[in-house]
């Protein structure tokens, strides 16, 4: 309470804020300290000349305490001997109070170190373990927090823009312009592009199937201006009129699936998505699928350090 006392005692003296906060506190010891290293030598200077308030907190530090602290000059005030052995031990017990402060501090960040990975239905998170399960000892410290979220093609754009700040990572097929201008990209592979079909369709029998079994059906597809891939399949697709092309959203979700599977029409998917709708067969397509879309890591372009060094370890196993 003593040495509590006098330190705001001195924080009142060089116009510190009247606070308990241990930084402020300390701060105003080292600043003695720091400016006065003598402190046998210590005076306030003139422009700390005390106002009516300061000499009756003063006051009442030395009433409290029973002992005189302060000589009071012309010149300003100094530490007495007495004063001097309060704030010795003031000083000491702070600077001890820092040094706990800042190794508490630096367990509890040990502690809490985290990545938060996103997980849908179109977008799960699996890959993320496969990968975390080879290079977790390099980040013995860090634990997993798997976060949910809906594949909505209203809202995705704002769940990408959450990284960073909701997620570290989500794990995506991506090729998607839009998506790409709010975030970085680092790529894990590629996934050929199919076709699904309805369980009860006639084509859901075969095993593989060809641009001319494609006669005749109409082929749900992303609408253009979004995704190059999708674009050039697009493109590719039109110059079979005996093949029609129905409009999708640019951005999939489960709604899309179940279109299909109610309309008995045939989906642009991608392999990756086969078990996306029980009611739905993915087939490989001659000409669809020698088209492919990367998939990989989306992470936010202004990562955090430990995120950039997961990136970094990664790139060294793909190297």
């Amino acid at each position: 309470m003593a040495v509590q006392l006098f330190v705001r005692g001195m924080v009142g003296i060089l116009q510190q804020p009247l606070q308990y906060d241990a930084n402020r506190l300390v701060l105003s010891v080292r600043i003695v300290d720091g400016g006065y290293p003598q402190l046998s030598q210590f005076t306030v200077p003139p422009r700390y000349v005390l106002g009516r308030a300061r000499k009756d907190r003063i006051n009442a530090l030395e009433k409290h305490l029973d002992l005189k602290l302060f000589d009071r000059t012309n010149q300003g005030i100094s530490l007495t001997e007495a004063g001097q052995v309060i704030y010795r031990h003031a000083q000491f017990l702070f600077d001890y109070s820092a040094k706990a402060i800042e190794e508490a501090r630096r367990q509890a960040a040990t502690v809490q170190m985290t990545f938060r990975i996103g997980s849908s239905l179109l977008n799960p998170c699996k890959l993320f373990m496969d990968l975390w399960y080879q290079v977790n000892q390099a980040f013995p410290n860090h634990k997993l927090h798997i976060v949910p979220f809906e594949d909505n093609h209203r809202g995705i754009l704002s769940e990408i823009a959450a990284l960073g700040e909701k997620y570290d990572f989500l794990v995506a097929a991506c090729d998607s312009e839009k998506w790409l201008d709010l975030c970085g990209f680092q790529q894990l592979g590629t996934y050929r592009m199919c076709c699904a079909v309805s369980r009860e369709h006639p084509l859901a029998q075969k095993e593989r199937l060809t641009i001319n079994d494609l006669y005749g059906e109409t082929l749900l597809i992303g609408k253009r201006g979004d995704s190059v891939c999708v674009d050039r399949i697009r493109n590719m697709v039109e110059q079979y009129p005996a093949i029609k092309i129905e409009d999708t959203q640019q951005f999939y979700d489960i709604e899309v699936f179940n279109r299909c599977a109610q309309t008995r029409n045939v989906m642009l998917t991608l392999e990756c998505w086969r078990d996306v709708h029980p009611g739905l067969v993915t087939l490989p397509c001659t000409s669809v699928s020698d088209h492919a879309v990367p998939y990989g890591l989306l992470y936010a372009k202004a990562a955090a350090d430990d995120v950039l060094r997961f990136l970094s370890v990664i790139r060294s196993m793909q190297a």
